[in-house]
């Protein structure tokens, strides 16, 4: 018997290392009803982890860890603790257990001479502490450990970690680009899977804090042949988050709804995380028009700073733009108007002095956005000042910066938004005409009903055509779909598609057969014809 289990034991490690998560799990709980093995918990923790159970990921590696205490065997001991200390921090938002295990795995290292583990145990106090210095001076001795021992994975995170530090004291420059090496080697092909995860999410939340969303899409499309292979290495509920917020603000509404739900069911009772998760999946709803879903995710987290930006926008959009204006301001006076976080919300006071009829306070608004963005060196809060500043003044010129922006930054949603406003200024019909329909069609595309709504009934009352542009099915799509069906509709091969989208032919594969099944066709030829069909 012992032999038959050591067999599936060692299957089971195949199937993790080759990302087979399901047969993994299959063969490590054989192994566990058999003989309750420490290496089985150990591998079914993983195998969990890629699965979404993170409870039964860290109840695993809790047995797997009493187990190999007991025997001893203190290096793998050490290494469950060590990824304790993650999982509890970011799944459970639980900063007292993530430190107890790690000073569990610095006794173990200490009493057992584990002197290789040391550059680890560094690291995990840099991505521990919120003392922004602290974690730099932790994550530089890691660095310096790693690189002297050749330890290509203790190298990666310590980068990562060191990059986010210099990210929190306001060194972006510094910091992105030590964080832009760590993904280079994170998904180069030689780090382990937990090297992977561990670097990404740390990537997802420093651009976060520092509004680099524009290098964390670039990160995430760098990330499709890793994820194509073994999932998506967002996986901690806080960097899903973040990832599910990058996917919105890029048009990727389908994907940001699964990853913001899926977050949210996985928060818990993790408070911190759960609000989060909350405000973002509402942000969707108000974009996509579901102001009463968006009420309903925030009921309950009235008060905390996390909502204050989707509640002043159902106010706005409820045309209670004096409510909308004392909550922001409230929290403004709080953190002041020079951070980061600062920007949302000048712009969203800036959109309630505009409604309120205060065009001058929206336009220094939209001045102070502009300068904050440059001094940050970040281009989505220039643009964001550029539409306020050219909405409050009726400047076109900055209306056209702004959409200039917001391309660039791959940010539909934000363009059309921005492409109404200028069509709302326009004078000609035939720019209104042009702007608005523009702004109608990527509303349809997205999904986003009432901006599309709105945009058709300023084109109804100007007299101008209101049409919808494609099929209203095609909504259905995501962006990368409509990018496939385009490409689809120009004739070309799916070797052609995979070329021009810097993608692999298998997952061109699944987009284009993705596209035929949510538009009930049965060809390219048919989705070709329908795309011009809808154009016309």
């Amino acid at each position: 018997m012992g032999s038959e289990l050591d067999a599936v034991l060692g299957a089971g490690f195949e199937a993790l290392g080759a990302g087979d998560w399901a047969r993994a799990k299959e063969a490590f709980e054989t192994v566990v009803a058999g003989d309750d093995r420490a290496e089985a918990h150990f591998g079914l923790a993983g195998a969990l982890f890629w699965l979404g159970d993170m409870s039964g990921t860290i109840d695993n590696y809790e047995r797997a860890y009493a187990a190999f205490v007991k025997r001893p065997e203190p290096l793998q001991a050490a290494v469950c603790s060590f990824a304790l200390v993650v999982h509890n921090k970011q799944q459970l938002a639980n900063h007292a257990a993530a430190r107890g295990w790690l000073q569990r795995a610095m006794t173990l290292i200490e009493e057992n001479s584990l002197d290789f583990m040391r550059g680890f145990a560094l690291i995990l106090q840099a991505y521990e502490t919120d003392d922004a210095k602290l974690r730099e001076t932790r994550g530089r001795e890691a660095l310096e450990l790693a690189r002297s021992m050749g330890d290509l994975n203790a190298e990666v995170m310590a980068l990562a970690v060191v990059g986010k530090g210099l990210c929190e004291q306001g060194r972006v420059a510094e910091g992105t680009a030590l964080l832009d090496e760590a993904m280079a080697g994170a998904l180069g092909g030689q780090s382990s899977l937990d090297t992977v995860v561990f670097t990404s999410c740390q990537t997802m939340v420093a651009c976060a804090d520092c509004a680099e969303f524009e290098r964390a899409a670039e990160w995430v499309r760098a990330s499709d042949r890793f994820t194509e292979r073994y999932g998506c290495p967002f996986l901690y509920v806080e960097c899903r988050t973040i990832y599910g917020r990058i996917l919105l603000e890029t048009g990727e509404w389908e994907r940001a709804e699964k990853e913001l739900t899926t977050a949210l069911e996985m928060s818990g009772s993790a408070d911190a995380y759960s609000v989060q998760a909350s405000a973002t999946l509402a942000e969707l709803r108000l974009a996509q028009g579901r102001v009463e879903d968006a009420e309903r995710l925030l009921r309950g987290w009235e008060g905390r700073p996390e909502v204050v930006g989707a509640t002043a926008r159902i106010h706005l959009i409820r045309g209670e733009a004096a409510a909308a204006k004392a909550i922001v301001q409230r929290r403004l006076e709080t953190i002041g108007e020079a951070q980061i976080e600062s920007a949302a919300l000048l712009d969203l006071l800036g959109e309630a002095e505009i409604a309120l009829g205060d065009a001058d306070a929206a336009a220094a608004r939209g001045r102070t956005l502009v300068d904050l963005g440059t001094k940050l060196d970040c281009r989505i809060i220039v643009a964001h000042g550029e539409r306020l500043l050219g909405r409050a003044s009726s400047d076109r010129g900055s209306l056209d910066a702004a959409i200039e922006g917001f391309v660039r930054l791959g940010m539909p949603y934000e363009t059309a938004r921005t492409k109404l406003a200028l069509a709302q200024l326009a004078d000609d019909d035939e720019i209104a005409s042009s702007e608005a329909s523009a702004a109608l069609t990527a509303f349809d595309a997205l999904g986003a009903k009432r901006d599309a709504d709105a945009a058709a009934a300023f084109l109804r009352d100007r007299g101008l055509r209101a049409s919808r542009g494609r099929p209203r099915d095609l909504s259905s799509l995501t962006k990368r779909e409509q990018e496939v069906l385009d490409l689809l509709g120009e004739g070309l091969s799916n070797p052609d598609i995979a070329q021009r989208l810097f993608l692999s032919r298998r997952t061109v594969e699944h987009h284009v057969a993705a596209v035929l099944s949510k538009l009930g066709l049965k060809t390219r030829a048919e989705a070709a014809a329908q795309l011009r069909d809808g154009d016309r």
